[in-house]
This record gives C-alpha cells, sequence and structure tokens, in this order.
C-alpha cells in the first residue's frame, strides 16, 4: 500500500498595500487504501528581494512551493514521516483502552 501525501494552503495572511504574503496557513494530508491523518500549520515567510508575484496571480502549487523551499527537504520528510506514523499506528494499534471485564 503506498501513501498519498497533499499539501495544501488553508489561508494567507497578506499586506493589502503590495500583497506580500508574510503567513501561509497549510495543511498536510496523508491517505493510503484505508487510513487519513493530518496535520495543520502556519508558517511566516521574509519579504522576498525583486519583484513580488502579484496576489491576483498567486497558485496554490507556487506557494506551496514556497512552504516546502522554506522548511527544506528533510523538515518536509520529518513532516510525512510523522504522518505515516499515524497511519501506522491505525493500521497496527500499539496502545489500547478498554477494561478487561
Amino acid at each position: 500500500m503506498s501513501t498519498t501525501f497533499t499539501w495544501n494552503v488553508v489561508n494567507l495572511e497578506r499586506e493589502t498595500n503590495d500583497g506580500y504574503v508574510f503567513v501561509v496557513h497549510y495543511t498536510v494530508n496523508a491517505q493510503d487504501d484505508t487510513y487519513s491523518a493530518g496535520a495543520y500549520g502556519s508558517l511566516g515567510l521574509e519579504r522576498p528581494e525583486g519583484d513580488l508575484i502579484p496576489f491576483a496571480d498567486l497558485t496554490e502549487e507556487v506557494v506551496v512551493g514556497w512552504v516546502k523551499e522554506k522548511f527544506g527537504s528533510e523538515k518536509v520528510s520529518e513532516i510525512e514521516a510523522a504522518l505515516q506514523s499515524q497511519l501506522d499506528e491505525q493500521r497496527q494499534p500499539t496502545k489500547a483502552t478498554g477494561l478487561p471485564w
């Protein structure tokens, strides 16, 4: 079974005078054939040097790229590994609750 990781942008915080995006709110969802897990986060961005992409021209793909670039491949892998661990725990639980009677 293969796990699919999907990164989405759920909101952006920006300056209204020039459209500079300074905070990205994102989700990461992990899905296999049966189970799913997700994470939500916010990430602050520094003002880029040079021209800004006009706010109206931004795409989710571009902004997700910013998030992954700022995190770096090691942190992206760490987030996805944590979600994979949640799926693994759902598939084969190592903890349980209940009473013996």
